[in-house]
């Protein structure tokens, strides 16, 4: 396969919602760290998909996009839905894999997905980037790894080994997700509108599912509500400016530089929470920035 990225697209086109998406990716997980006592994560699947389609519906439902009923459209359809149903399965594994494993492996194994996509591209999509920016690929995606390490508690249980195959799934699935949306971009009829709309069903078939099954029981008070929404909110948004990058910018920069989203929280952390920053974490939030600066280059 080609990869389906034009060499003329400007930079801004796909930098500017990319770095909107680390924005809003950070404050969102910000704002699920602070209130995470008060709901339930799969409480929180199940508002996300609400806030998806409180986004989503009306992005699509107001812009012009090509119609899905032509043939080649049932084709984009078919290949968005399958990518967004990898990345909700890849959700719902790393749930799981937190549940049954420790959290300092697992959190780790789940920043270095990128990795994985920028392989996949390399052999699936044929996207080449320049030797320096491999270096900053590789430098950011360290740098998010750092900022998902956490000390091993001791009094925490690992209940047998369940969690490597959900752990690895999880990075397969998200980083299979990736590589198959840029590639869907590659069709004639493809468009921002109609993924949001795929992204929106795939999620809902599977985080939506999850968020039925295990988040529904329980008092769904306005407070909840509040406390879940708007970091949901805030989480769909950078999905959508995830999507728009996705499109226009090659998706082996795209992925390690929308990730980077911890530098943002990292930041709230300290400032909000009132957190203590280690030496490590500002090592590894400098690297990244300095990644991040170097990604673009040509």
């Amino acid at each position: 396969m080609d990869a389906p990225l034009a060499p003329h697209t400007p930079l801004l086109v796909w930098l500017t919602p990319s770095l909107i998406a680390v924005l809003l990716y950070g404050l969102g997980q910000g704002f699920v760290k602070k209130w995470i006592g008060e709901v339930a994560p799969a409480r929180f699947c199940l508002y996300f998909i609400v806030a998806r389609a409180l986004f989503f519906i009306p992005y699509w439902a107001l812009s012009d996009h090509p119609s899905l009923l032509a043939p080649d459209g049932h084709k984009f359809l078919a290949l968005g839905v399958f990518a967004y149903l990898l990345d909700g399965t890849g959700w719902i594994l790393y749930f799981e894999s937190i549940i049954a494993g420790p959290i300092t492996i697992v959190g780790t194994l789940s920043a270095a997905y990128p990795a994985l996509v920028v392989v996949f591209a390399r052999i699936f999509l044929d996207e080449q980037l320049s030797a320096l920016q491999y270096g900053a690929v590789v430098v950011v995606i360290t740098g998010c790894i750092g900022l998902s390490y956490s000390p091993a508690n001791g009094d925490a249980r690992i209940i047998g080994r369940r969690w490597i195959p959900l752990s690895f799934g999880a990075l397969v699935c998200w980083a299979s997700a990736q590589t198959i949306v840029k590639y869907t971009y590659g069709l004639p009829e493809a468009s921002t509108e109609n993924m949001a709309l795929a992204s929106l069903m795939g999620g809902a078939l599977t985080l939506g599912t999850f968020g039925l099954i295990k988040g529904r029981a329980g008092v769904h008070s306005m407070h909840a509500w509040t406390r879940a929404l708007v970091p949901m909110l805030m989480m769909a948004g950078g999905d959508l400016g995830v999507l728009i990058a996705s499109r226009f910018g090659p998706i082996s920069i795209v992925t390690p530089l929308t990730g980077a989203y911890p530098v943002v929280t990292l930041v709230f952390a300290a400032i909000v929470l009132k957190e203590r920053i280690s030496r490590l974490q500002w090592g590894c939030l400098a690297a990244i920035i300095g990644g991040i600066c170097l990604l673009p280059s040509s």
